[in-house]
């Protein structure tokens, strides 16, 4: 083998190397930023507001107007209003790739799912209210995006799922 090719193996071994490390690198980093999302999840739904919304509205009947759950919830509202909006700000996370859909079924599908059941219509008057169909939209298509997932496979609980858990 002259020193040409052999410099060219050489090269072609350190692009492969290279490559190999770009790649360990970016699953790396993926996995990172997966798990600060999943950290930040986690702390929006460890506060004692976020909890009290979520309880004022799964205590809500299903199919309540916007006046009745304006007179129902007084300044309550606010909570639950707020609670919404990480629900609008995680479906535009999802939506663009910045989180998994996966992860977000793991810690929220059933409360916005609820969330979604008991508040759309009142999103819908405020639609037709204010003139903006874009009120509550990623809050909406998240709970379809799970409503849809559900609907190929209904959704297992993790202690039935998962009951054969061991750690590693």
């Amino acid at each position: 083998m002259d020193a040409n090719a052999l410099f060219e193996a050489i090269q072609a071994a350190a692009v492969v190397v290279g490559v190999g490390f770009a790649v360990y690198e970016m699953r790396k980093y993926r996995w990172e930023r997966n798990r600060e999302a999943a950290m930040e999840l986690l702390h929006a739904f460890q506060t004692p507001d976020f909890a009290k919304a979520l309880v004022l509205v799964y205590r809500l009947p299903d199919g309540l107007s916007k006046k009745e759950i304006e007179s129902r919830l007084g300044e309550d509202l606010h909570p639950v209003y707020a609670m919404t909006t990480t629900w609008e700000s995680i479906g535009v996370l999802v939506f663009r790739g910045e989180v998994g859909i996966e992860l977000v079924d793991d810690f929220f599908s059933g409360p916005i799912v609820v969330s979604w059941r008991k508040l759309q219509r009142y999103f819908f008057e405020e639609r037709s209210e204010t003139g903006r169909e874009t009120v509550g939209e990623w809050f909406q298509w998240l709970a379809e995006r799970f409503a849809e997932r559900e609907g190929a496979m209904p959704p297992v609980p993790a202690h039935v799922q998962h009951r054969d858990w061991r750690p590693r």
